[in-house]
């Protein structure tokens, strides 16, 4: 717990107005974090606290590397992570969390420890499918759409007779029930 040491600010005597902190996280603040999403990484983040009389506001500017796996090889990566998140957290008789940038906290709490914000933020910028750069452009392609590709369409088939007029195709089991509602 040494290693997120850094990661508080104390609040108690700051004056009400704005405030600049840099951290620098590396692959032992991830490992501090006792947790498995990410090992290893080399991140800055640049923090705005701007105290107010009701709330504090936490600007967090976020940008380095973290290393992850990917999901179709299982090789080893590097993932760039550059974020802007913003979190307000609000004076009153509880801690609580009320959204994902609105937190609660007691009016007498005197530290706030950021660690857990930043590792959030991080792990929200990451994309959810994790693939290893080589194979990102082989996803693009198979994106766009392939010549013999079946693709849905929800307008009406049309086929074009001998005198050139197009006219609807209708399938055969519809005929069959026009018929037997017809009766």
């Amino acid at each position: 717990m040494n290693e997120l040491r850094p990661y508080d600010i104390n609040i108690i005597g700051l004056e009400e107005k704005r405030y600049e902190f840099d951290f620098q996280s590396d692959d032992a603040f991830f490992k501090a974090l006792d947790q498995q999403l990410i090992t290893k990484g080399n991140v800055k983040t640049h923090l705005i606290l701007d105290k107010s009389e009701t709330m504090i506001r936490l600007d967090f500017q976020i940008q380095g590397v973290v290393e992850q796996t990917c999901d179709r090889s299982l090789d080893l990566y590097d993932e760039n992570v550059d974020t802007r998140r913003t979190l307000y957290l609000k004076f009153g008789d509880r801690n609580e969390e009320l959204t994902d940038e609105i937190e609660l906290i007691e009016r007498n709490t005197a530290t706030i420890h950021i660690a857990r914000y930043i590792f959030d933020f991080i792990v929200l910028a990451l994309p959810m499918k994790r693939l290893h750069p080589r194979f990102r452009t082989e996803e693009a392609d198979d994106d766009e759409e392939a010549p013999g590709k079946l693709i849905y369409s929800s307008g009406e088939a049309t086929e074009t007779d001998d005198t050139g007029e197009e006219k609807p195709v209708v399938d055969p089991r519809w005929d069959a029930l026009r018929k037997l509602s017809n009766n």
